[in-house]
């Protein structure tokens, strides 16, 4: 009998091993693309670089342009190329990534509805109908039996439109009209219009080219507004707005002529006061107004210096602001409102060189710390009078922030908390009784879904300098780890801008098929103090990589998985991350999805035309300087592609993407399948009617997701 059931395993398994490989016999039948080379050689420093596929660059104007040219033509061309390549190579997992998408659908609560927020006599909330993919933005009156006001019907708006966006949303301070942001193209650049909420109507008002944010004075007719660059997208000019007027007519109240600052507008959380931001990797500056002046001039509070971050709000007599004066993770310090200057400032909450001070926020009787304490968040109430207490969390790796407390006079803090098995939760506590209160916690429909069927681990790598670096990890309960044991690495890496362990609906797709995902802590984010971040830019860029390698390696040497089922997904700034760890150990990794990648590191921050670059010198390099042009060289993805083998990648990108321009990685594949030598799959997914954050709607950016999916569980040979 064991004989038999032998020979049946042995003829089951040749079946599915002939199976997967006819699938990958006809994958490599279908012809990939390629891009013809035009070379373009790009010399600085007297160094020269020759750039193949430079010509896949376009500008703004031909996009926009009635007729394509003739390089535009070829530009759509090679893309919509490598988009019937994915679907041919991809075609046999259609029905999986059908499941997949159904699987994430079915779980989200259609006829959803946020907590509502109150504020100036309203109650403010957002719900959408069953099946919609957009929301509807509601609120009703603080009185018994008040009617629902749909202030902006989504679904009804976004009909007919590839891509539609909103922005910012803010009620005028006599809670009579509205000033929303659109986009319909994805390129971040929002109109903002205006709608009297009495009658239902729109506003001749309508404000071009901005941030999406309207900021008003309490005049209940002055509004004050954020515009970009056309060419760069640099928000760099604020101007003042007199409801009733056209736009030509509007002030220009502030030109951030630096081009390395950004600039934007809002208001206190006491209404009292407009603050003028200006801001960049290392500096900032701030200028205020009394919110009932709007015509009076903006007053600095302390001069921007090099090196000198902070941030300001205002309470009673003074101003609170979040600074690294003389403190590296920050701290806390008032000024009175009449003396601003640096030299007035007074600890509220010193600095301390092992925890680092992230927000404030205040309320009458307390303010409320979140602060970062060996790399998870901590929430600490503080009695202006005395005492302290501190919000205790059960989980090994969770977030936990503040969230919506825009009422000054009360003992209520409202948070949110969420873990890597915990689903997103709205707590209400309160600080007299230390009474906490559920409000929400999202649903995971299906009937599957319990916590207690997950397991969460936090762990620490030991990197090559002896750095311990932080690993989060989840799976399902008794899954047994091998090195057969299918695992993602995440991870983001720069900008000071932590990987916070969260709960995913759609990430259970993966876990319940064997996955283990795993969240790499790495230098570049900000989770374990100022210098995790200071330590993974700059000069010390490649720490980001070699740490996220490091964790990779020590991940296969407790057991977790081995290089055959060890998997990788990054996006923008993470996109980096996963082009220099494919350069640097290719045969780590079986797979790895690439979103909207910055892989032309070197081109991009030498061109100041194209968005973000010139503000993002302090985070990267200026690569004028030839000391940081070396070093960014020496890691940039695209400029190190190698005749060698590559693992299995998944690319995507969107043709509107202001932030990483489609051009990056489109080069990047075009060069990766001109160089590599092995028969791995090598796909782009180009969205041609999106930009850096996907779709729009509520259910069709899931589809992207699916596909991610798909790529790894096709090559894990999950069919299912």
């Amino acid at each position: 009998m064991k004989n038999v059931i032998y020979i049946v395993a042995i003829v089951l398994f040749t079946l599915v091993s002939c199976e997967t490989k006819l699938e990958k016999e006809s994958v490599m039948l279908v012809e990939a693309p390629t891009a013809k080379k035009i070379p373009e050689k790009l010399t600085v420093h007297n160094d020269t670089r020759v750039d193949d596929y430079f010509w896949m660059r376009l500008t703004d104007a031909q996009k926009n342009a009635e007729k394509p040219d003739a390089q535009t033509k070829d530009v759509l061309d090679y893309l919509n190329a490598e988009n019937s390549y994915l679907n041919s190579v991809m075609e046999h997992t259609e029905d999986l990534q059908g499941k997949l998408y159904n699987e994430m659908v079915e779980r989200i609560k259609k006829d959803d509805e946020s907590v509502p927020v109150n504020d100036n006599g309203y109650s403010y909330y957002v719900r959408f109908k069953e099946g919609g993919d957009y929301a509807l933005y509601c609120r009703k009156e603080l009185k018994e039996n008040a009617k629902e006001e749909i202030m902006l019907n989504g679904p009804e708006m976004a009909k007919g439109f590839a891509y539609y966006g909103f922005g910012s949303r803010s009620v005028s301070p006599n809670n009579n009209i509205l000033a929303y942001g659109l986009d319909t193209v994805s390129r971040r650049r929002y109109t903002i219009y205006f709608k009297d909420l009495k009658t239902g109507k729109l506003l001749a008002d309508k404000l071009d080219n901005t941030t999406g944010r309207a900021t008003w004075a309490n005049d209940n007719k002055t509004v004050f507004y954020t515009t970009k660059d056309k060419e760069t997208l640099r928000s760099n000019k604020i101007y003042k707005h007199i409801i009733g007027t056209s736009q030509k007519d509007d002030v220009l109240i502030f030109d951030e002529k630096d081009a390395t600052f950004s600039c934007g507008v809002f208001k206190t959380k006491s209404n009292n006061y407009l603050l003028i931001y200006s801001t960049q990797t290392i500096s900032s500056e701030y200028r205020f107004l009394d919110a009932n002046k709007p015509n009076g001039e903006f007053k600095v509070i302390q001069p921007r210096e090099k090196n000198l971050i902070y941030s300001v709000d205002h309470y009673k007599n003074d101003f609170y602001i979040r600074t690294n004066l003389n403190a590296k993770n920050f701290k806390l310090v008032k000024t009175p409102i009449k003396a601003t200057n640096k030299k007035y400032w007074k600890d509220v909450v010193a600095h301390r060189d092992d925890v680092l001070f992230e927000g404030v926020d205040l309320f009458k009787d307390f303010y409320v710390v979140t602060e970062r304490i060996k790399g998870l968040k901590n929430i600490r109430i503080v009695n202006w009078k005395g005492g302290e207490q501190n919000l205790e969390f059960n989980d090994p790796a969770y977030l936990a922030n503040t969230t919506s407390n825009i009422d000054f006079n009360t003992n209520i803090l409202r948070y949110s908390y969420t873990s890597l098995t915990t689903p997103n939760s709205i707590y209400e506590y309160n600080v007299k009784t230390k009474e906490r209160v559920l409000l929400k916690q999202d649903e995971v429909l299906g009937g599957k879904f319990s916590k207690d069927n997950y397991t969460s681990e936090r762990l620490f790598a030991t990197a090559a300098d002896g750095t311990k670096v932080p690993v989060s990890l989840v799976y399902k309960k008794g899954l047994e780890k091998s090195n057969k044991t299918p695992l993602l690495l995440y991870s983001y890496g720069s900008y000071g801008s932590s990987s916070e362990p969260k709960f995913s609906s759609t990430r259970l797709s993966l876990l319940d098929r064997g996955f283990v995902y795993a969240i790499a802590h790495i230098r570049g984010g900000q989770e374990m103090g100022r210098d995790w971040y200071e330590n993974g830019k700059l000069l010390n860029k490649k720490n980001t990589f070699t740490d996220f390698i490091d964790v990779a390696h020590f991940l296969i040497d407790k057991g977790y998985t081995s290089s055959e089922h060890l998997y990788a997904l990054g996006g923008s700034a993470g996109g980096l991350l996963m082009g220099a760890i494919v350069n640097m150990e290719p045969k780590l990794w079986n797979g790895v999805v690439a979103a909207v990648p910055f892989v032309d590191v070197v081109s991009t921050m030498l061109d100041e035309s194209i968005p973000l670059t010139t503000f993002e010198f302090d985070e990267w390099g200026n690569p004028k300087n030839k000391e940081y042009y070396d070093y960014m060289k020496s890691y940039s993805p695209y400029d190190n592609v190698e005749e060698k083998e590559y693992p299995n990648i998944l690319v995507t990108t969107g043709y509107w993407d202001s932030q990483v321009q489609y051009w990056e990685p489109a080069k990047w594949v075009a060069k990766l399948r001109a160089n590599k030598t092995d028969q791995n799959l090598l796909v782009m997914d180009c969205n041609m009617k999106t930009g850096h954050g996907g779709a729009s709607g509520r259910f069709e950016r899931y589809k992207r997701t699916a596909l991610y999916f798909s790529f790894l569980l096709d090559l894990e040979n999950i069919k299912e």
